[in-house]
């Protein structure tokens, strides 16, 4: 029998139309840019889950290690019979040492790819009959909306894998003001957040040897052309990732091989040699830098906790 998980479809407009949408307004800035919540159809939501496993991919391992030393600590501070949110939920590995620890009574899951999310919460479901699970099908960066049946529940949201960095530091202070807003009062949030660190160790991270994290970055073009039938050359682009110091991100891009173009119904975005899309950036922060615009945001530091080589850290913030 297929466990039950409760799902609410946010989705407010047809994932096509607002891919399309976003695709033709990135193609015709300047310069090209489109957002990284589209990477994640069902191949590029797998995708991602084998760059975690990548070698150079310290990002994951290194957080999980950090949620398994403090998980004691975390339930301690939240709290018993919470509601926990989980955005972006992935494939829900590290949300299990917390639904182990805090033995929340609801789970609601927050992510944009509605099959991976569907997966992922019939797994839990699944496998932890004692907790009523919550799925919603939506895009998270543009905000969290509470189902109605858990407005009254006090939550923590649980936002790892340093997905915050995605946004530009004044779009994470929005980001986080927004979501102090939708979460019932005396909230808290546990957050992943990558830190600075060598310029060799950052790059290596998103240029993996085997080729992975080009193959996510490619997959964005190939779901323009399956998706919207956008004529596009897969080949004529080589997929890049550099550190921006004095941004602190990492920026990745699409890179044009050679003079072409992308054509979408009936336009046709020209691309010079060596023209770049940008597909990405993964901001990183100092801990003082990162714990004051989440001041900014309403939020105080209720504790963080890093890794043995300060190559990341885990940040539960309260509201003020």
């Amino acid at each position: 029998m297929t466990a039950a998980v409760h799902f609410h479809d946010q989705h407010v407009e047809g994932a096509g139309g607002a891919f399309r949408d976003d695709v033709i307004h990135g193609l015709a800035a300047a310069p090209k840019a489109l957002s990284p919540k589209h990477f994640y159809d069902a191949r590029g939501s797998r995708l991602f889950e084998a760059i975690c496993a990548q070698p150079e991919y310290y990002l994951t391992r290194t957080e999980e290690g950090i949620l398994a030393a403090a998980v004691d600590e975390i339930a301690a501070l939240v709290g018993p019979d919470t509601l926990l949110v989980e955005l972006g939920s992935g494939a829900s590995r590290k949300v299990r040492r917390l639904l182990e620890a805090l033995r929340p009574s609801h789970y609601l899951g927050v992510d944009i790819s509605r099959d991976f999310l569907l997966q992922s919460t019939r797994r839990l479901a699944a496998d932890y009959p004692w907790l009523e699970v919550h799925a919603a099908w939506g895009d998270y960066s543009a905000g969290v909306r509470m189902p109605p049946s858990l407005a009254g529940h006090r939550a923590m949201a649980f936002f790892p894998g340093s997905s915050i960095g995605n946004f530009t530091p004044a779009e994470a202070e929005a980001f986080l003001s927004r979501l102090r807003r939708a979460l019932p009062p005396g909230s808290g949030v546990l957050i992943g957040v990558d830190l600075v660190k060598a310029r060799d160790r950052l790059e290596a991270a998103y240029n993996d040897a085997a080729g992975v994290t080009a193959a996510f970055n490619l997959n964005l073009l190939e779901r323009m052309r399956r998706e919207l039938g956008a004529e596009v050359e897969l080949g004529a682009f080589a997929h890049r990732a550099v550190f921006n110091e004095a941004a602190s991100c990492i920026e990745m891009h699409l890179v044009s091989r050679e003079r072409q173009a992308i054509t979408l119904d009936g336009q046709r975005f020209a691309f010079e040699l060596g023209e770049t899309l940008h597909t990405e950036n993964s901001c990183k922060y100092r801990l003082e830098d990162f714990q004051a615009l989440a001041a900014r945001a309403g939020y105080r530091s209720g504790a963080v906790w890093l890794d043995d080589q300060a190559l990341f850290s885990v940040h539960y913030l309260v509201d003020h």
